[in-house]
């Protein structure tokens, strides 16, 4: 089966974006009320927040455009590319704000706060995917920004979208695989091995996500040498955007359904309650219609 209509894409790219601008703004403000006016801490939180108030920005743009593209306004080829441009340049901020957290994982003495907590706790959990969300991807979404430029060849373009697309999720891959390690550190082994639903969870991050990176990276090495949007393969793209919407739904369904399995966990805490990337949740409603759209 398959569909002609772009009307299914058009309106899951709405959907998405409101649901990126919407949870981004409600974060922000939040960040605001509680990390910079009731209990300001310079250097990690604050930075933060105005990280998320540059992400907001970028899913105001994003909205804001593709608003524009269903009311069949639509943009020059140049506005365009200038509003694509704004958002990346804008993510590549949010992301550089987590670089003062990754330094402050990497140097503070957890076991002043509790003998309890491994010595490595915060360099695992905090520090070392900080780091490296906070340089990888802005390096990526810099030249992605460069490349988008009218008076260039799409090729380019194409190639460091394909690159961010798969760094992205290698990335996401290793910040979550890192949470359930900090909380094998902190409880044991037994918090995956004794739980089934703690252990499908983690099966999801540490394997589930890492197979999606390596097909993401596998069809990105395919496709580098495209010249023009229209010789993408739509379906194998869905098929991304779809696995990883999917991972964030089932995870937080698990959630839904069973809780925090095992007491208090690191994991809960930071995908349930700390985790700015649950718009993602919307994201099968962009890559099931690519499963079914007509080249």
């Amino acid at each position: 089966m398959s569909i002609k209509s772009d009307w299914p894409v058009k309106i899951g790219l709405l959907i998405v974006a409101l649901s990126w601008f919407s949870f981004t703004l409600y974060e922000f403000s939040l960040a605001i009320v509680n990390r910079v006016i009731v209990w300001p801490i310079i250097l990690t939180d604050v930075p933060g927040a105005v990280g998320l108030g540059f992400r907001t920005a970028a899913g105001f743009v994003a909205v804001i455009s593709i608003l524009f593209y269903l009311a069949k306004r639509d943009l020059s080829g140049p506005e365009a590319i200038m509003s694509l441009r704004w958002v990346v340049i804008l993510e590549a901020a949010y992301f550089v704000s987590f670089f003062p957290s990754g330094l402050w994982g990497l140097t503070y003495d957890v076991t002043y706060l509790s003998s309890s907590f491994p010595s490595g706790l915060l360099i695992v959990e905090t520090g070392l995917p900080c780091l490296v969300e906070s340089t990888v991807i802005p390096v990526v979404l810099v030249m992605l920004f460069f490349e988008l430029n009218p008076k260039k060849s799409a090729k380019d373009a194409i190639k460091w979208g394909l690159i961010s697309g798969t760094v992205y999720l290698f990335v996401y891959w290793f910040n979550y695989t890192s949470q359930w390690i900090a909380d094998i550190m902190l409880s044991g082994i037994g918090f995956v091995s004794l739980y089934p639903i703690n252990a499908l969870g983690f099966a999801l991050t540490a394997v589930g996500l890492l197979l999606l990176a390596l097909f993401a990276a596998h069809f990105s090495q395919r496709t580098l040498g495209k010249e023009i949007l229209t010789k993408l393969d739509l379906k194998r793209i869905g098929v991304i955007v779809t696995g990883f919407g999917l991972y964030f739904d089932l995870t937080f369904l698990l959630w839904i359904l069973f809780g925090s399995v095992g007491g208090w966990s690191i994991w809960h805490t930071f995908f349930v309650y700390h985790n700015a990337d649950l718009w993602c949740l919307s994201l099968p409603l962009v890559g099931l219609p690519l499963l079914f759209k007509n080249q």
